[in-house]
């Protein structure tokens, strides 16, 4: 029981941080540059923009996103897991609290009236792709999933357990890109800055959610196993696997060797092989690797 809610408070730690994160970028990047981020939250600000100029500023953004995430998550709460759907209530609720909180406190932001310069705004799209593919590398790294989208595909997969979740994905990032032309008045900047911001954002979390877990399995075959095994122990620190196998071309015995390093020991790997002639490696890149993996 105590384990229980320990790993709660955890949980729900770890989603107010990531809301955290994700409202900075939308409060300080986006918000105030005239671009829409991906998924639902692409959607809302969309809406805010074309209400907006009908209404001026009376609608709230935090409200347009509160309502189209809500009903969303709370269907993923009936329909998929009532603790994702009560995570991902919070997140949505601490992001966009923090972009009130942020503009109660005056806290100026990064923008084209503040700083004068058009070129700036592919800045702002920078930024707001990097910091808020951190917050959402969190939510997915821990939750598997990071928002409205990620909510929307994981309802469709309970109806339709067959659908392709990331061709749904790429649907809803699409058609905010196609609604952004028409609402921002047809310019080309606008759609712009939110296909760099989408592809900013998810090479982030690419990274993030891989980075920490991949390495580079070389594939050693060498007549002197023993002494490249010990050398490759001692100076790399990575254990070392040993196959028999047979040279079908000279038709010998020999050994391969399988060792997985990191990416920054590639080349004291290659150093080390070189001194040993006759020795045939190839490497290829290993997208996860877990156990007793040194970091």
């Amino acid at each position: 029981m105590r384990e229980k809610v320990k790993q709660t408070v955890f949980d729900i730690l770890w989603a107010i941080l990531a809301g955290l994160i994700v409202g900075f970028a939308y409060y300080f990047f986006q918000n105030s540059n005239g671009f829409a981020p991906g998924g639902v939250g692409g959607l809302a600000t969309i809406t805010y923009h074309f209400v907006g100029n009908f209404i001026g500023e009376s609608l709230s953004w935090t409200v347009l996103m509160l309502a189209y995430n809500l009903p969303i998550f709370v269907l993923v709460s009936i329909f998929v897991n009532r603790r994702l759907g009560f995570i991902l209530i919070l997140y949505i609720a601490v992001q966009t609290g923090a972009t009130v909180l942020f503009e109660a406190l005056g806290w100026k932001t990064y923008s084209l009236a503040n700083n004068g310069e058009d070129f700036e705004i592919v800045f702002a799209c920078i930024a707001t792709g990097v910091i808020s593919g951190v917050g959402f590398s969190l939510m997915l790294h821990r939750f598997g999933a990071s928002g409205g989208t990620y909510a929307i595909s994981a309802l469709i997969k309970k109806a339709k357990p067959a659908t392709n979740i990331a061709y749904v994905s790429f649907i809803l990032d699409s058609s905010v890109v196609f609604i952004a032309f028409f609402v921002y008045d047809m310019k080309i900047t606008p759609v712009m800055c939110t296909l760099i911001n989408l592809f900013i954002a998810n090479v982030v979390v690419d990274y993030v959610l891989s980075g920490g877990k991949s390495g580079y399995k070389f594939e050693i075959v060498t007549d002197k196993p023993d002494e490249l095994s010990a050398e490759l122990i001692e100076k790399l620190g990575h254990g070392v696997t040993e196959i028999r196998v047979h040279g079908m071309y000279s038709d010998t015995d020999k050994y391969m060797l399988v060792c997985i390093v990191r990416k920054k020991q590639i080349g004291e790997m290659m150093k080390i092989i070189r001194r040993y002639p006759g020795t045939f490696a190839s490497f290829s890149k290993v997208n996860e690797v877990f156990g007793r993996f040194k970091k």
